[in-house]
C-alpha cells in the first residue's frame, strides 16, 4: 500500500485583525494540503482571501494560530528568513501583475532563477520553455509596455512557475485572460503543482476555474468549507 502523501501546507485556527475595535478578518479557518494537491477558494469581497495569501506567504503575521510549510512555522520567521523561504519554495502570482517595466520579458520570468543563482544556459533554457508554456514563445525580447493585459498576466504566471515552487499562490490568475487562453492557464497551473509533488492554491471568484482544482473551499472570515466536488 502506498504511503500517504505528505502534507505541504498546514493552517491551523488563524487568526488576524487589523483593528482592536473591529471583528477578525480571519477568524480560525484551518486547512491541509498535501503532496499534488490543488485547492480553489472562493468568498465574496471582503472575507479574508487576499489576507490568507499574504499570511501564508509571510509577508504578514497571524494574531494567532499556525502556518506550517515543510514543517517550518512560517509566523515564527524573521523577515529575512520569510524572504528565502519565499524566493526558495513559493510562486505567486497577483492581479496587479508586478512586472518589472524596464526588464524584458525574458528578464523579469528569469528574476526568480537569478536570484537562486541558477546557472545562465539552465536558466535560459528554463525561461524559454515556461514562456513557451503560456503561450508566449518568441516574446522574450519585448518589453512591458509592447504588451496586453492578457500576455501581462501570463508573463506573471510564468515568473511564478519557472523556479518550480512547492507551494503556488494565484489570486485571480485568469483575470485578464480570454477563456481559451485560461483554460490553458489553468490546466498548466494544475500541471506543476502535480509535477513538483508541492501544492497549490487558487483565489478565484469563477466556478469555472474554480472546477479544475481538486477541491472547491468557500472562505467566510470563520472557516473554509468544501463548496462542492470539482470536476478532477
Amino acid at each position: 500500500m502506498d504511503a500517504p502523501a505528505r502534507a505541504v501546507l498546514r493552517i491551523e485556527n488563524l487568526v488576524k485583525r487589523y483593528r482592536p475595535d473591529r471583528p477578525p478578518v480571519l477568524d480560525g479557518p484551518s486547512l491541509e494540503l498535501r503532496e499534488g494537491e490543488y485547492v480553489a477558494i472562493m468568498g465574496e469581497s471582503g472575507v479574508g482571501k487576499s489576507t490568507l495569501l499574504n499570511l501564508l506567504a509571510g509577508l504578514d503575521r497571524p494574531d494567532a494560530g499556525r502556518i506550517v510549510f515543510d514543517d517550518t512555522d512560517v509566523g515564527a520567521l524573521d523577515d529575512d528568513a520569510a524572504t528565502l523561504l519565499r524566493r526558495r519554495h513559493m510562486g505567486f502570482v497577483f492581479q496587479a501583475f508586478h512586472v518589472l517595466p524596464y526588464l524584458t520579458v525574458a528578464q523579469n520570468v528569469a528574476l526568480p532563477l537569478q536570484l537562486l543563482e541558477v546557472a545562465p544556459a539552465e536558466r535560459e533554457a528554463r525561461v524559454g520553455a515556461m514562456l513557451g508554456a503560456v503561450g508566449l514563445g518568441g516574446c522574450g525580447p519585448r518589453h512591458p509596455r509592447e504588451l496586453s493585459g492578457g500576455e501581462l498576466q501570463r508573463v506573471a504566471i510564468a515568473r511564478a512557475l519557472v523556479h518550480r515552487p512547492r507551494l503556488l499562490l494565484a489570486d485571480e490568475p485568469t483575470g485578464n485572460l480570454d477563456p481559451r487562453t485560461a483554460g490553458q492557464v489553468l490546466t498548466l497551473l494544475r500541471e506543476q503543482v502535480r509535477g513538483n509533488a508541492g501544492a497549490g492554491i487558487l483565489i478565484t471568484h469563477s466556478l469555472a476555474a474554480a472546477e479544475t482544482a481538486d477541491r472547491i473551499l468557500v472562505l467566510d472570515g470563520r472557516r473554509l468549507a468544501a463548496r462542492a466536488t470539482a470536476a478532477r
